[in-house]
C-alpha cells in the first residue's frame, strides 16, 4: 500500500547499493533502478550521486530519506494496529541465523511457527554469528539467532537453548577410546577450526583462555566455514575438532565419527537478538513470544537433566 518507489528508494539509501537492495527486496537490479529513476523523475532531481561504482545520497536524497523513514514507519504502525484490531497476523518476517542454528535447530522451530501462523512469510538469511549480529544492527533482519555472546549493549539478547560442545575424532583415532579429553590434550593433535567470526570459534577461544590457553596454542591445520566441512575433514583423518553435539546425530548413528567429552565441560547458549527500539510488527512479536516459550521449556529441561 505504501508507495513502492519510496520503499525501494529507502532500501537503496539504507544499504547504499543497488545490488544489495535488489537482493533484500527480492527484485532484479534493473527493476530497482527503474523505481528509483521514477522517484527522481517525480521530484525532478537526482537523489543519488553515482561515481566509480559507488553511490551516495545527494542533499535532496538525504531529505527524502528522512521523510521516507517516517512515512514507512507510520505505515508499518498503521498496518500492525489495524491487523491487531482485526486479529489477523500477517506480514514478512526476516530471520537471520548462524550456520549451526540454521542447519540443525531452526528448521523445526520455523516449521512449528509456520503451522501456527500460515499467513506470515518467513525469510531466512544465514551467516556466522558475527555476520548475523551485524545484520541486526543494520536492520537487514528482524531477529537473529546466534551461538556466541553478543557484546552490543544496545541490542536485546535472550540466552536460550543450551548446547554442549564435544571433541570429535575419526573412529580409529587414538582419542576415540577415551571417555573424556582434557583441554590441554587438544594442542597435541592437528586441530580443525571454524573461521573467524564463527560463534563456535568465539566460544572455544573464550573457553581456552579461561583454562590458561589460547587459539595459538593449538596446532591449527585448517579452517572451514561450516560444521559439515569440519566433520568431513575429521572423518578423513585430517585432525580433531570441537563442535556442537547437536550436529552429530547422523555421524554417531553411522559410527563415522566419535564424540569425546571435553574436561572441563564446555557449554554455551544459543541466543535470540533484536533491536531494542525497533518497531515490532505483530508477526515479529508473536515469533518472539513463541521462541521465548520454547526457550523457557528448554531451560527447564536443562535443569531437570542437571538434577
Amino acid at each position: 500500500m505504501a508507495d513502492r518507489r519510496l520503499q525501494v528508494f529507502h532500501t537503496v539509501a539504507r544499504l547504499l547499493s543497488f545490488t544489495k537492495a535488489a537482493d533484500s527486496l527480492h527484485m532484479t537490479q534493473p527493476a530497482v533502478t527503474f523505481q528509483v529513476r521514477q522517484l527522481e523523475e517525480y521530484f525532478n532531481t537526482r537523489l543519488f550521486d553515482r561515481t566509480h561504482n559507488r553511490i551516495s545520497l545527494t542533499d535532496v536524497g538525504k531529505k527524502v530519506f528522512v521523510y521516507s523513514e517516517q512515512i514507512l514507519g507510520l505505515y508499518r504502525e498503521m498496518d500492525n494496529d489495524i491487523r491487531t484490531l482485526t486479529g489477523e497476523i500477517i506480514g514478512v518476517l526476516v530471520i537471520g541465523a548462524s550456520t549451526t542454528v540454521a542447519e540443525y535447530m531452526l528448521p523445526r522451530l520455523l516449521g512449528e511457527f509456520q503451522a501456527l501462523y500460515p499467513k506470515v512469510k518467513l525469510r531466512l538469511k544465514v551467516s556466522n554469528s558475527l555476520g548475523v549480529v551485524h545484520m541486526v544492527e543494520n536492520n537487514d533482519i528482524d531477529i537473529g539467532l546466534v551461538e556466541s555472546p553478543v557484546l552490543n549493549k544496545s541490542l536485546a539478547v535472550k540466552a536460550c537453548w543450551q548446547d554442549n560442545l564435544v571433541v570429535i575424532v575419526a573412529p580409529d583415532h587414538p582419542l576415540a577410546a577415551k571417555e573424556s579429553v582434557h583441554v590441554s590434550e587438544l594442542k597435541d593433535h592437528p586441530f580443525i577450526s571454524r573461521e573467524e567470526g564463527s560463534g563456535t570459534r568465539s566460544v572455544l577461544s573464550d573457553y581456552l583462555e579461561k583454562n590458561g590457553m589460547g587459539m595459538n596454542d593449538l596446532d591449527l591445520s585448517m579452517e572451514f566455514g561450516s560444521p559439515e566441512a569440519i566433520k568431513n575433514a575429521v572423518e578423513s583423518g585430517l585432525g580433531i575438532s570441537v563442535v556442537s553435539e547437536t550436529t552429530l546425530i547422523k555421524e554417531l548413528k553411522l559410527n563415522t565419527l566419535k564424540a569425546v567429552k571435553i574436561d572441563p565441560p564446555l557449554h554455551r547458549h544459543f541466543s535470540l537478538v533484536h533491536q531494542r527500539q525497533k518497531f515490532r510488527i505483530r508477526a515479529m512479536q508473536e515469533f518472539l513470544n513463541f521462541a521465548h516459550a520454547r526457550c523457557d521449556v528448554e531451560k527447564d529441561n536443562d535443569k531437570d537433566e542437571e538434577t
